[in-house]
């Protein structure tokens, strides 16, 4: 386990954040973001598609980014390759996200260190269901 996936973080993004824009989410059910945003909501939690096409998946209007979004989120949960996922954990920051999530194999320690410096949690390299099923 390394420093950032903090169990208390985890925690906190699994127990009291209820609202997860899903960075990468698109109608496509084979992708892994689009599983994950379902077992999400069938935990309780609405999620927010982030995709440039800005569709409706999972029965939830899409934004084309953060910003775009009208009310607050709690998690930015993000489905980007390392090298793309950095600026995602900067708008999270940005536009006030309680905590921000890399999912499985996604990494960018520089992002880690700007987006806990602001004072926001913040895991990488695992995936909610992974840590559901730790509990």
């Amino acid at each position: 386990m390394t420093s950032w996936q903090d169990p208390e973080a985890v925690r906190f993004m699994l127990d009291d954040c209820t609202t997860w824009a899903v960075v990468g989410l698109s109608g496509d059910p084979s992708r892994t973001a689009y599983q994950i945003a379902q077992l999400l909501q069938d935990r309780g939690k609405r999620i927010v598609p982030i995709h440039p096409s800005a569709g409706t998946v999972l029965g939830e209007q899409g934004y084309a980014t953060l910003a775009d979004v009208p009310f607050p989120i709690d998690v930015v949960d993000v489905f980007r390759r390392s090298e793309a996922a950095g600026e995602f954990a900067d708008e999270a920051v940005a536009v006030g996200a309680k905590a921000v999530w890399f999912q499985l194999g996604v990494v960018d320690e520089a992002a880690f260190e700007r987006t806990t410096a602001a004072g926001v949690p913040m895991v990488m390299d695992t995936c909610p269901a992974i840590e559901w099923r730790r509990r």
